[in-house]
């Protein structure tokens, strides 16, 4: 290399103290900008329009829950929990597994309890992958995948999921494993799509994870948001997963309460304690009051989170109306929050305008899928609304929706 190259090789890699003024960021996290959800739920604020955008509840979950995080609150639990979480949280997260899935679990070393899904997701990424590992996962993806993904200084390689089935396509998943592959996220059931990948998909993934030695982060946050027959599948229920799967729960998702920011992360102690060791220096633990009563509300009935879901599936019904009134194309989920909608036929060639528009339009906000995707051709149109409304809400936004012409 010539000594001219070098220089200008050098001048790149290190900025001037005025460049890096102007530009702090760190480079691999400089495509990443104001999420999504953030954009769209300041333009349902400033506009008064329906917010079918972000995915929150607009109502807080039983009511059993709720009181015993005031009881602990009383009872003096605002301090640090354990690092790894409260023991009865823990516990109370061994017993659910067990008597949902058959999965058997140690409380002391394959439990650790995180501040929300999003940190168990970070927390598991960054202490798994280094520069040059590449993690494969679906599109559209939740938009923290990539992030994170970028943080631990890996590579992102994806298989495209497409409207309207979302279909696994094998070929494409293969193609996206290497001898590289460390990772693979699978996010079942699904957001942005509500798909809920069936056995045969999963043993697909399996198969190929085994195939190339990588383990498997299953983000499985809405496993309690499935609608029937549809049937929620854990991937370390799959033979020879276990020992090869960490898995992630949420509170917020299954009790309604996203604001508490209550995760989990369980599997083998091995994958645990490594989550474990980048986790401490993320948050170290928190949301001391609210473990206890995400504990009470693992004990509760299954009838409870069963009447949960038969609840979000008649505000899907609603919201897929709507839609049909309109002439809109749209998937009919089998779980999560969210329905797409393929918008072209009333103006929505492109999607980011359209949403950008549709507060004007019909006071309505939704989220474009492209911001979700590499492939952005492959979301060309669509639009990602959330259902978990109260139903009267759901009711007006689909209303409204449904006046949508070309």
């Amino acid at each position: 290399m010539s000594d001219e190259t070098t220089t200008l090789s050098a001048a790149t890699a290190s900025p001037s103290g005025a460049d890096r003024a102007q530009q702090p960021l760190v480079e691999r996290m400089r495509s990443f900008g104001t999420t999504i959800f953030t954009r769209m739920s300041a333009l349902a604020n400033q506009t008064g329009a329906i917010n079918l955008g972000q995915g929150f509840p607009d109502e807080d979950g039983p009511q059993e829950v709720l009181d015993a995080a005031v009881a602990a609150i009383r009872a003096g639990d605002n301090q640090y929990p354990p690092l790894p979480g409260v023991v009865d949280l823990r516990h109370a997260i061994v017993r659910h597994q067990e008597r949902r899935y058959g999965l058997s679990l140690n409380a002391d070393t394959d439990v650790l309890v995180t501040m929300g899904a999003t940190e168990a997701i970070a927390a598991s990424v960054l202490a798994l992958c280094e520069p040059g590992d590449e993690v494969v996962t679906f599109e559209p993806y939740y938009d923290s995948y990539a992030a994170v993904i970028a943080l631990a200084g890996a590579t992102r390689r994806t298989s495209v999921l497409r409207f309207s089935d979302f279909a696994l396509d094998e070929e494409s998943l293969r193609a996206a494993f290497s001898e590289r592959t460390r990772l693979v996220l699978l996010n079942t059931p699904h957001n942005p799509t509500g798909k809920v990948f069936t056995a045969d998909e999963l043993e697909v993934i399996a198969r190929l994870a085994v195939e190339y030695d990588a383990i498997v982060v299953a983000d499985e946050v809405y496993e309690h948001l499935v609608f029937a027959p549809a049937r929620h599948i854990p991937m370390a229920t799959l033979p020879g997963m276990a020992q090869r799967t960490l898995t992630i729960g949420s509170a917020g998702k299954t009790f309604a309460t996203t604001g508490w920011k209550i995760g989990w992360i369980t599997g083998p102690a091995e994958l645990v304690a490594a989550a474990r060791t980048v986790k401490q220096f993320l948050t170290f633990a928190g949301g001391a009051p609210f473990q206890p009563a995400v504990a009470a509300g693992l004990a509760l009935p299954d009838t409870v989170f069963d009447d949960y879901a038969a609840g979000l599936a008649q505000a899907r019904d609603a919201l897929l109306a709507g839609l049909a009134q309109a002439g809109i194309p749209a998937t009919n989920p089998d779980g999560t929050y969210f329905v797409i909608a393929d918008v072209r036929s009333v103006g929505g060639e492109d999607a980011m305008q359209f949403c950008l528009d549709l507060p004007a339009r019909v006071g309505v906000v939704g989220v474009p899928v492209s911001v979700f995707c590499d492939d952005k051709e492959s979301a060309a149109g669509l639009v990602r609304f959330a259902f978990c409304k109260r139903l009267p809400v759901v009711q007006e936004g689909a209303r409204r929706l449904s006046q949508l012409t070309g």
